[in-house]
């Protein structure tokens, strides 16, 4: 990669989290009009499992030793695929994302031997206006796979929560007993097996995931039909910068669909939201999920505010082939 006369990339470490924030919130005012990103989530990515910050990540300065550009792999299940993201300044190192896109395929093939597998699928995250970059990326053999959606409604003009349908009930998640964290991810587990990036994850796995997202207990919910367990709806604290609650997983057991379960749950969050003061409740989805939750989204008040596209491609490992 060559860069600029006195510019130079180097690897970061979590001091230069600051540094590396000023770019993230450029990268996402001009993506999605606003800063999307705060420093705890740049030191999670720092300090994520399966994230080696000598070797995953890259970070470009300029001759001031202003930050530009910073390059990231992601995979904190350390199975299944990779994700790569490349953000810049978008008024001073656009010109930097397929070199450094390069040097992280490099790596992705790298990481594809050290896991002794011949091959490893790559994702990258596209936004509307990111054209660039989508172009970068089909230069770079990728193929755009999928597309999410991100949804919200307003609170202000919220209706009180009605009853669930009969025989259907809804309570918090008992967070400081195993056995019903255990039975959340069991539920959880269950109702994404039939969606097509389903990736199978262990409960002590899952649940050292957990401290990174899990801060708001009381915003877990468990949803029963006649005594049964059916469906979990796990909050995340992800977007209390926007005064929005968030619903980061919502599932419902195959044998409890199209029985309002999904809808009980989502007006208990968005109650549990108003409650706590947020203006807003939104959530993303998977427009190829198989169970079309879109529908049901829109059944209780929620919009789609925008989208982002999933590119993707397989990277050989080295030495193979």
């Amino acid at each position: 990669m060559t860069l600029p006369a006195g510019w130079t990339a180097r690897r970061p470490t979590r001091d230069d989290v600051p540094a590396i924030l000023k770019v993230v919130h450029a990268a996402d005012i001009f993506a999605v009009g606003y800063p999307d990103f705060d420093a705890e989530d740049v030191e999670s990515v720092l300090t994520a499992p399966f994230f080696d910050p000598g070797r995953d990540s890259w970070l470009v300065t300029d001759p001031d030793g202003t930050a530009v550009a910073w390059a990231i792999l992601n995979n904190p299940t350390g199975i299944g695929r990779e994700f790569v993201d490349v953000l810049v300044d978008p008024d001073r190192a656009d010109e930097l994302r397929a070199p450094l896109l390069a040097r992280q395929l490099d790596r992705v093939a790298e990481r594809a031997a050290e896991r002794q597998l011949p091959a490893l699928t790559v994702r990258c995250g596209v936004f509307a206006p990111e054209t660039r970059w989508a172009a970068e990326l089909v230069e770079a053999g990728f193929t755009r796979v999928k597309r999410y959606i991100r949804m919200s409604r307003s609170l202000a003009d919220l209706p009180a929560e009605p009853p669930p349908p009969a025989g259907v009930a809804i309570r918090p998640l008992h967070a400081g007993d195993e056995a019903d964290l255990r039975l959340f991810h069991r539920i959880f587990d269950t109702a994404f097996q039939d969606t097509p990036d389903y990736e199978p994850l262990g409960f002590e796995s899952w649940r050292e995931l957990i401290p990174s997202y899990g801060k708001v207990w009381d915003e877990w919910f468990v949803a029963e039909v006649d005594g049964e367990p059916a469906g979990a709806l796990q909050s995340s604290d992800q977007a209390l910068e926007l005064d929005m609650g968030w619903v980061r997983t919502l599932s419902v057991l195959p044998a409890y669909r199209r029985r309002g379960v999904g809808a009980a749950l989502l007006r208990r969050a968005f109650a549990t939201y108003a409650v706590k003061g947020r203006t807003s409740a939104g959530l993303g989805v998977d427009l190829a999920n198989p169970t079309t939750p879109v529908t049901l989204y829109r059944s209780v008040g929620l919009r789609e505010v925008r989208w982002t596209d999933i590119y993707e491609r397989t990277v050989t490992a080295v030495g193979v082939g």
